[in-house]
């Protein structure tokens, strides 16, 4: 079965479908020995050779993770500051993996990892629309009339940002509950959501990626997603 090159290479964890696609046009990339910079090459990843350079390129084993995230971890491939990532979190004899996504340094919760281009995609494309629930702690106790611009919609930085769905699921003290589900994945989109409508976020974690739930997973663990959990995802 042929592919492309750029799908190929992305698959292989050589890296996102973008910077594949800029390795090849750098002259880079070679098939059988011939350098290629067309985009769009296809190949026979069971008969063609390909190399990045000096290096070998096969098809890796796909591999998929969940991890509970801790807040303070960056889901980033490299700090030069030193600060933990997420991939510190992991045995060194897991192949190399990437974040499906991104929760921010603050952001605690469910978040994938894969080696698989394809289901990175489908799952952060925005076409796809996946939804996304989360646990929101906020200061006060809001309304209901002062929650609805949510559901609306609000601006904020050029952008409109939209909640699904906004439920309140109690307070402790001074301190509101809310789970909200978003299907966008605009950058802090729930922090700046609520900063909007005037209730910054003192916390947030990230309960579910479609039907995929963080439940009891602890704080800094990581499981191997089942195949029936890829298939789902895949089809959401």
């Amino acid at each position: 079965m042929l592919v492309r090159l750029q799908k190929f290479l992305a698959e292989a964890g050589v890296g996102s479908r973008r910077r594949c696609e800029e390795l090849i046009q750098q002259g880079r990339v070679s098939v059988n020995g011939r350098i290629v910079t067309q985009l769009g090459t296809k190949i026979d990843p069971t008969l063609d050779g390909v190399r990045v350079g000096a290096r070998a390129v096969a098809v890796e084993h796909k591999v998929y993770l969940a991890i509970n995230k801790p807040a303070g971890v960056l889901c980033t491939s490299r700090d030069t500051h030193g600060r933990k990532r997420v991939l510190d979190l992991l045995p060194p004899t897991l192949p190399r993996l990437y974040t499906v996504g991104r929760l921010d340094r603050d952001t605690e919760g469910l978040l994938l990892l894969t080696n698989d281009g394809s289901f990175s995609l489908r799952l952060t494309h925005p076409r796809y629309k996946i939804p996304k629930s989360y646990l929101v702690e906020i200061g006060g106790q809001p309304s209901a009339e002062q929650l609805q611009p949510l559901l609306k919609g609000v601006h904020s930085g050029g952008q409109l940002l939209r909640a699904e769905e906004v439920r309140d699921v109690g307070c402790c003290g001074d301190v509101t509950r809310l789970k909200l589900v978003i299907r966008e994945g605009k950058k802090r989109q729930i922090r700046r959501m609520l900063r909007a409508i005037g209730f910054p976020v003192r916390r947030l974690v990230r309960l579910a990626i479609g039907p995929i739930e963080l439940k009891d997973l602890n704080q800094g663990h990581w499981r191997y997603l089942t195949d029936e959990e890829v298939h789902k995802l895949m089809c959401t």
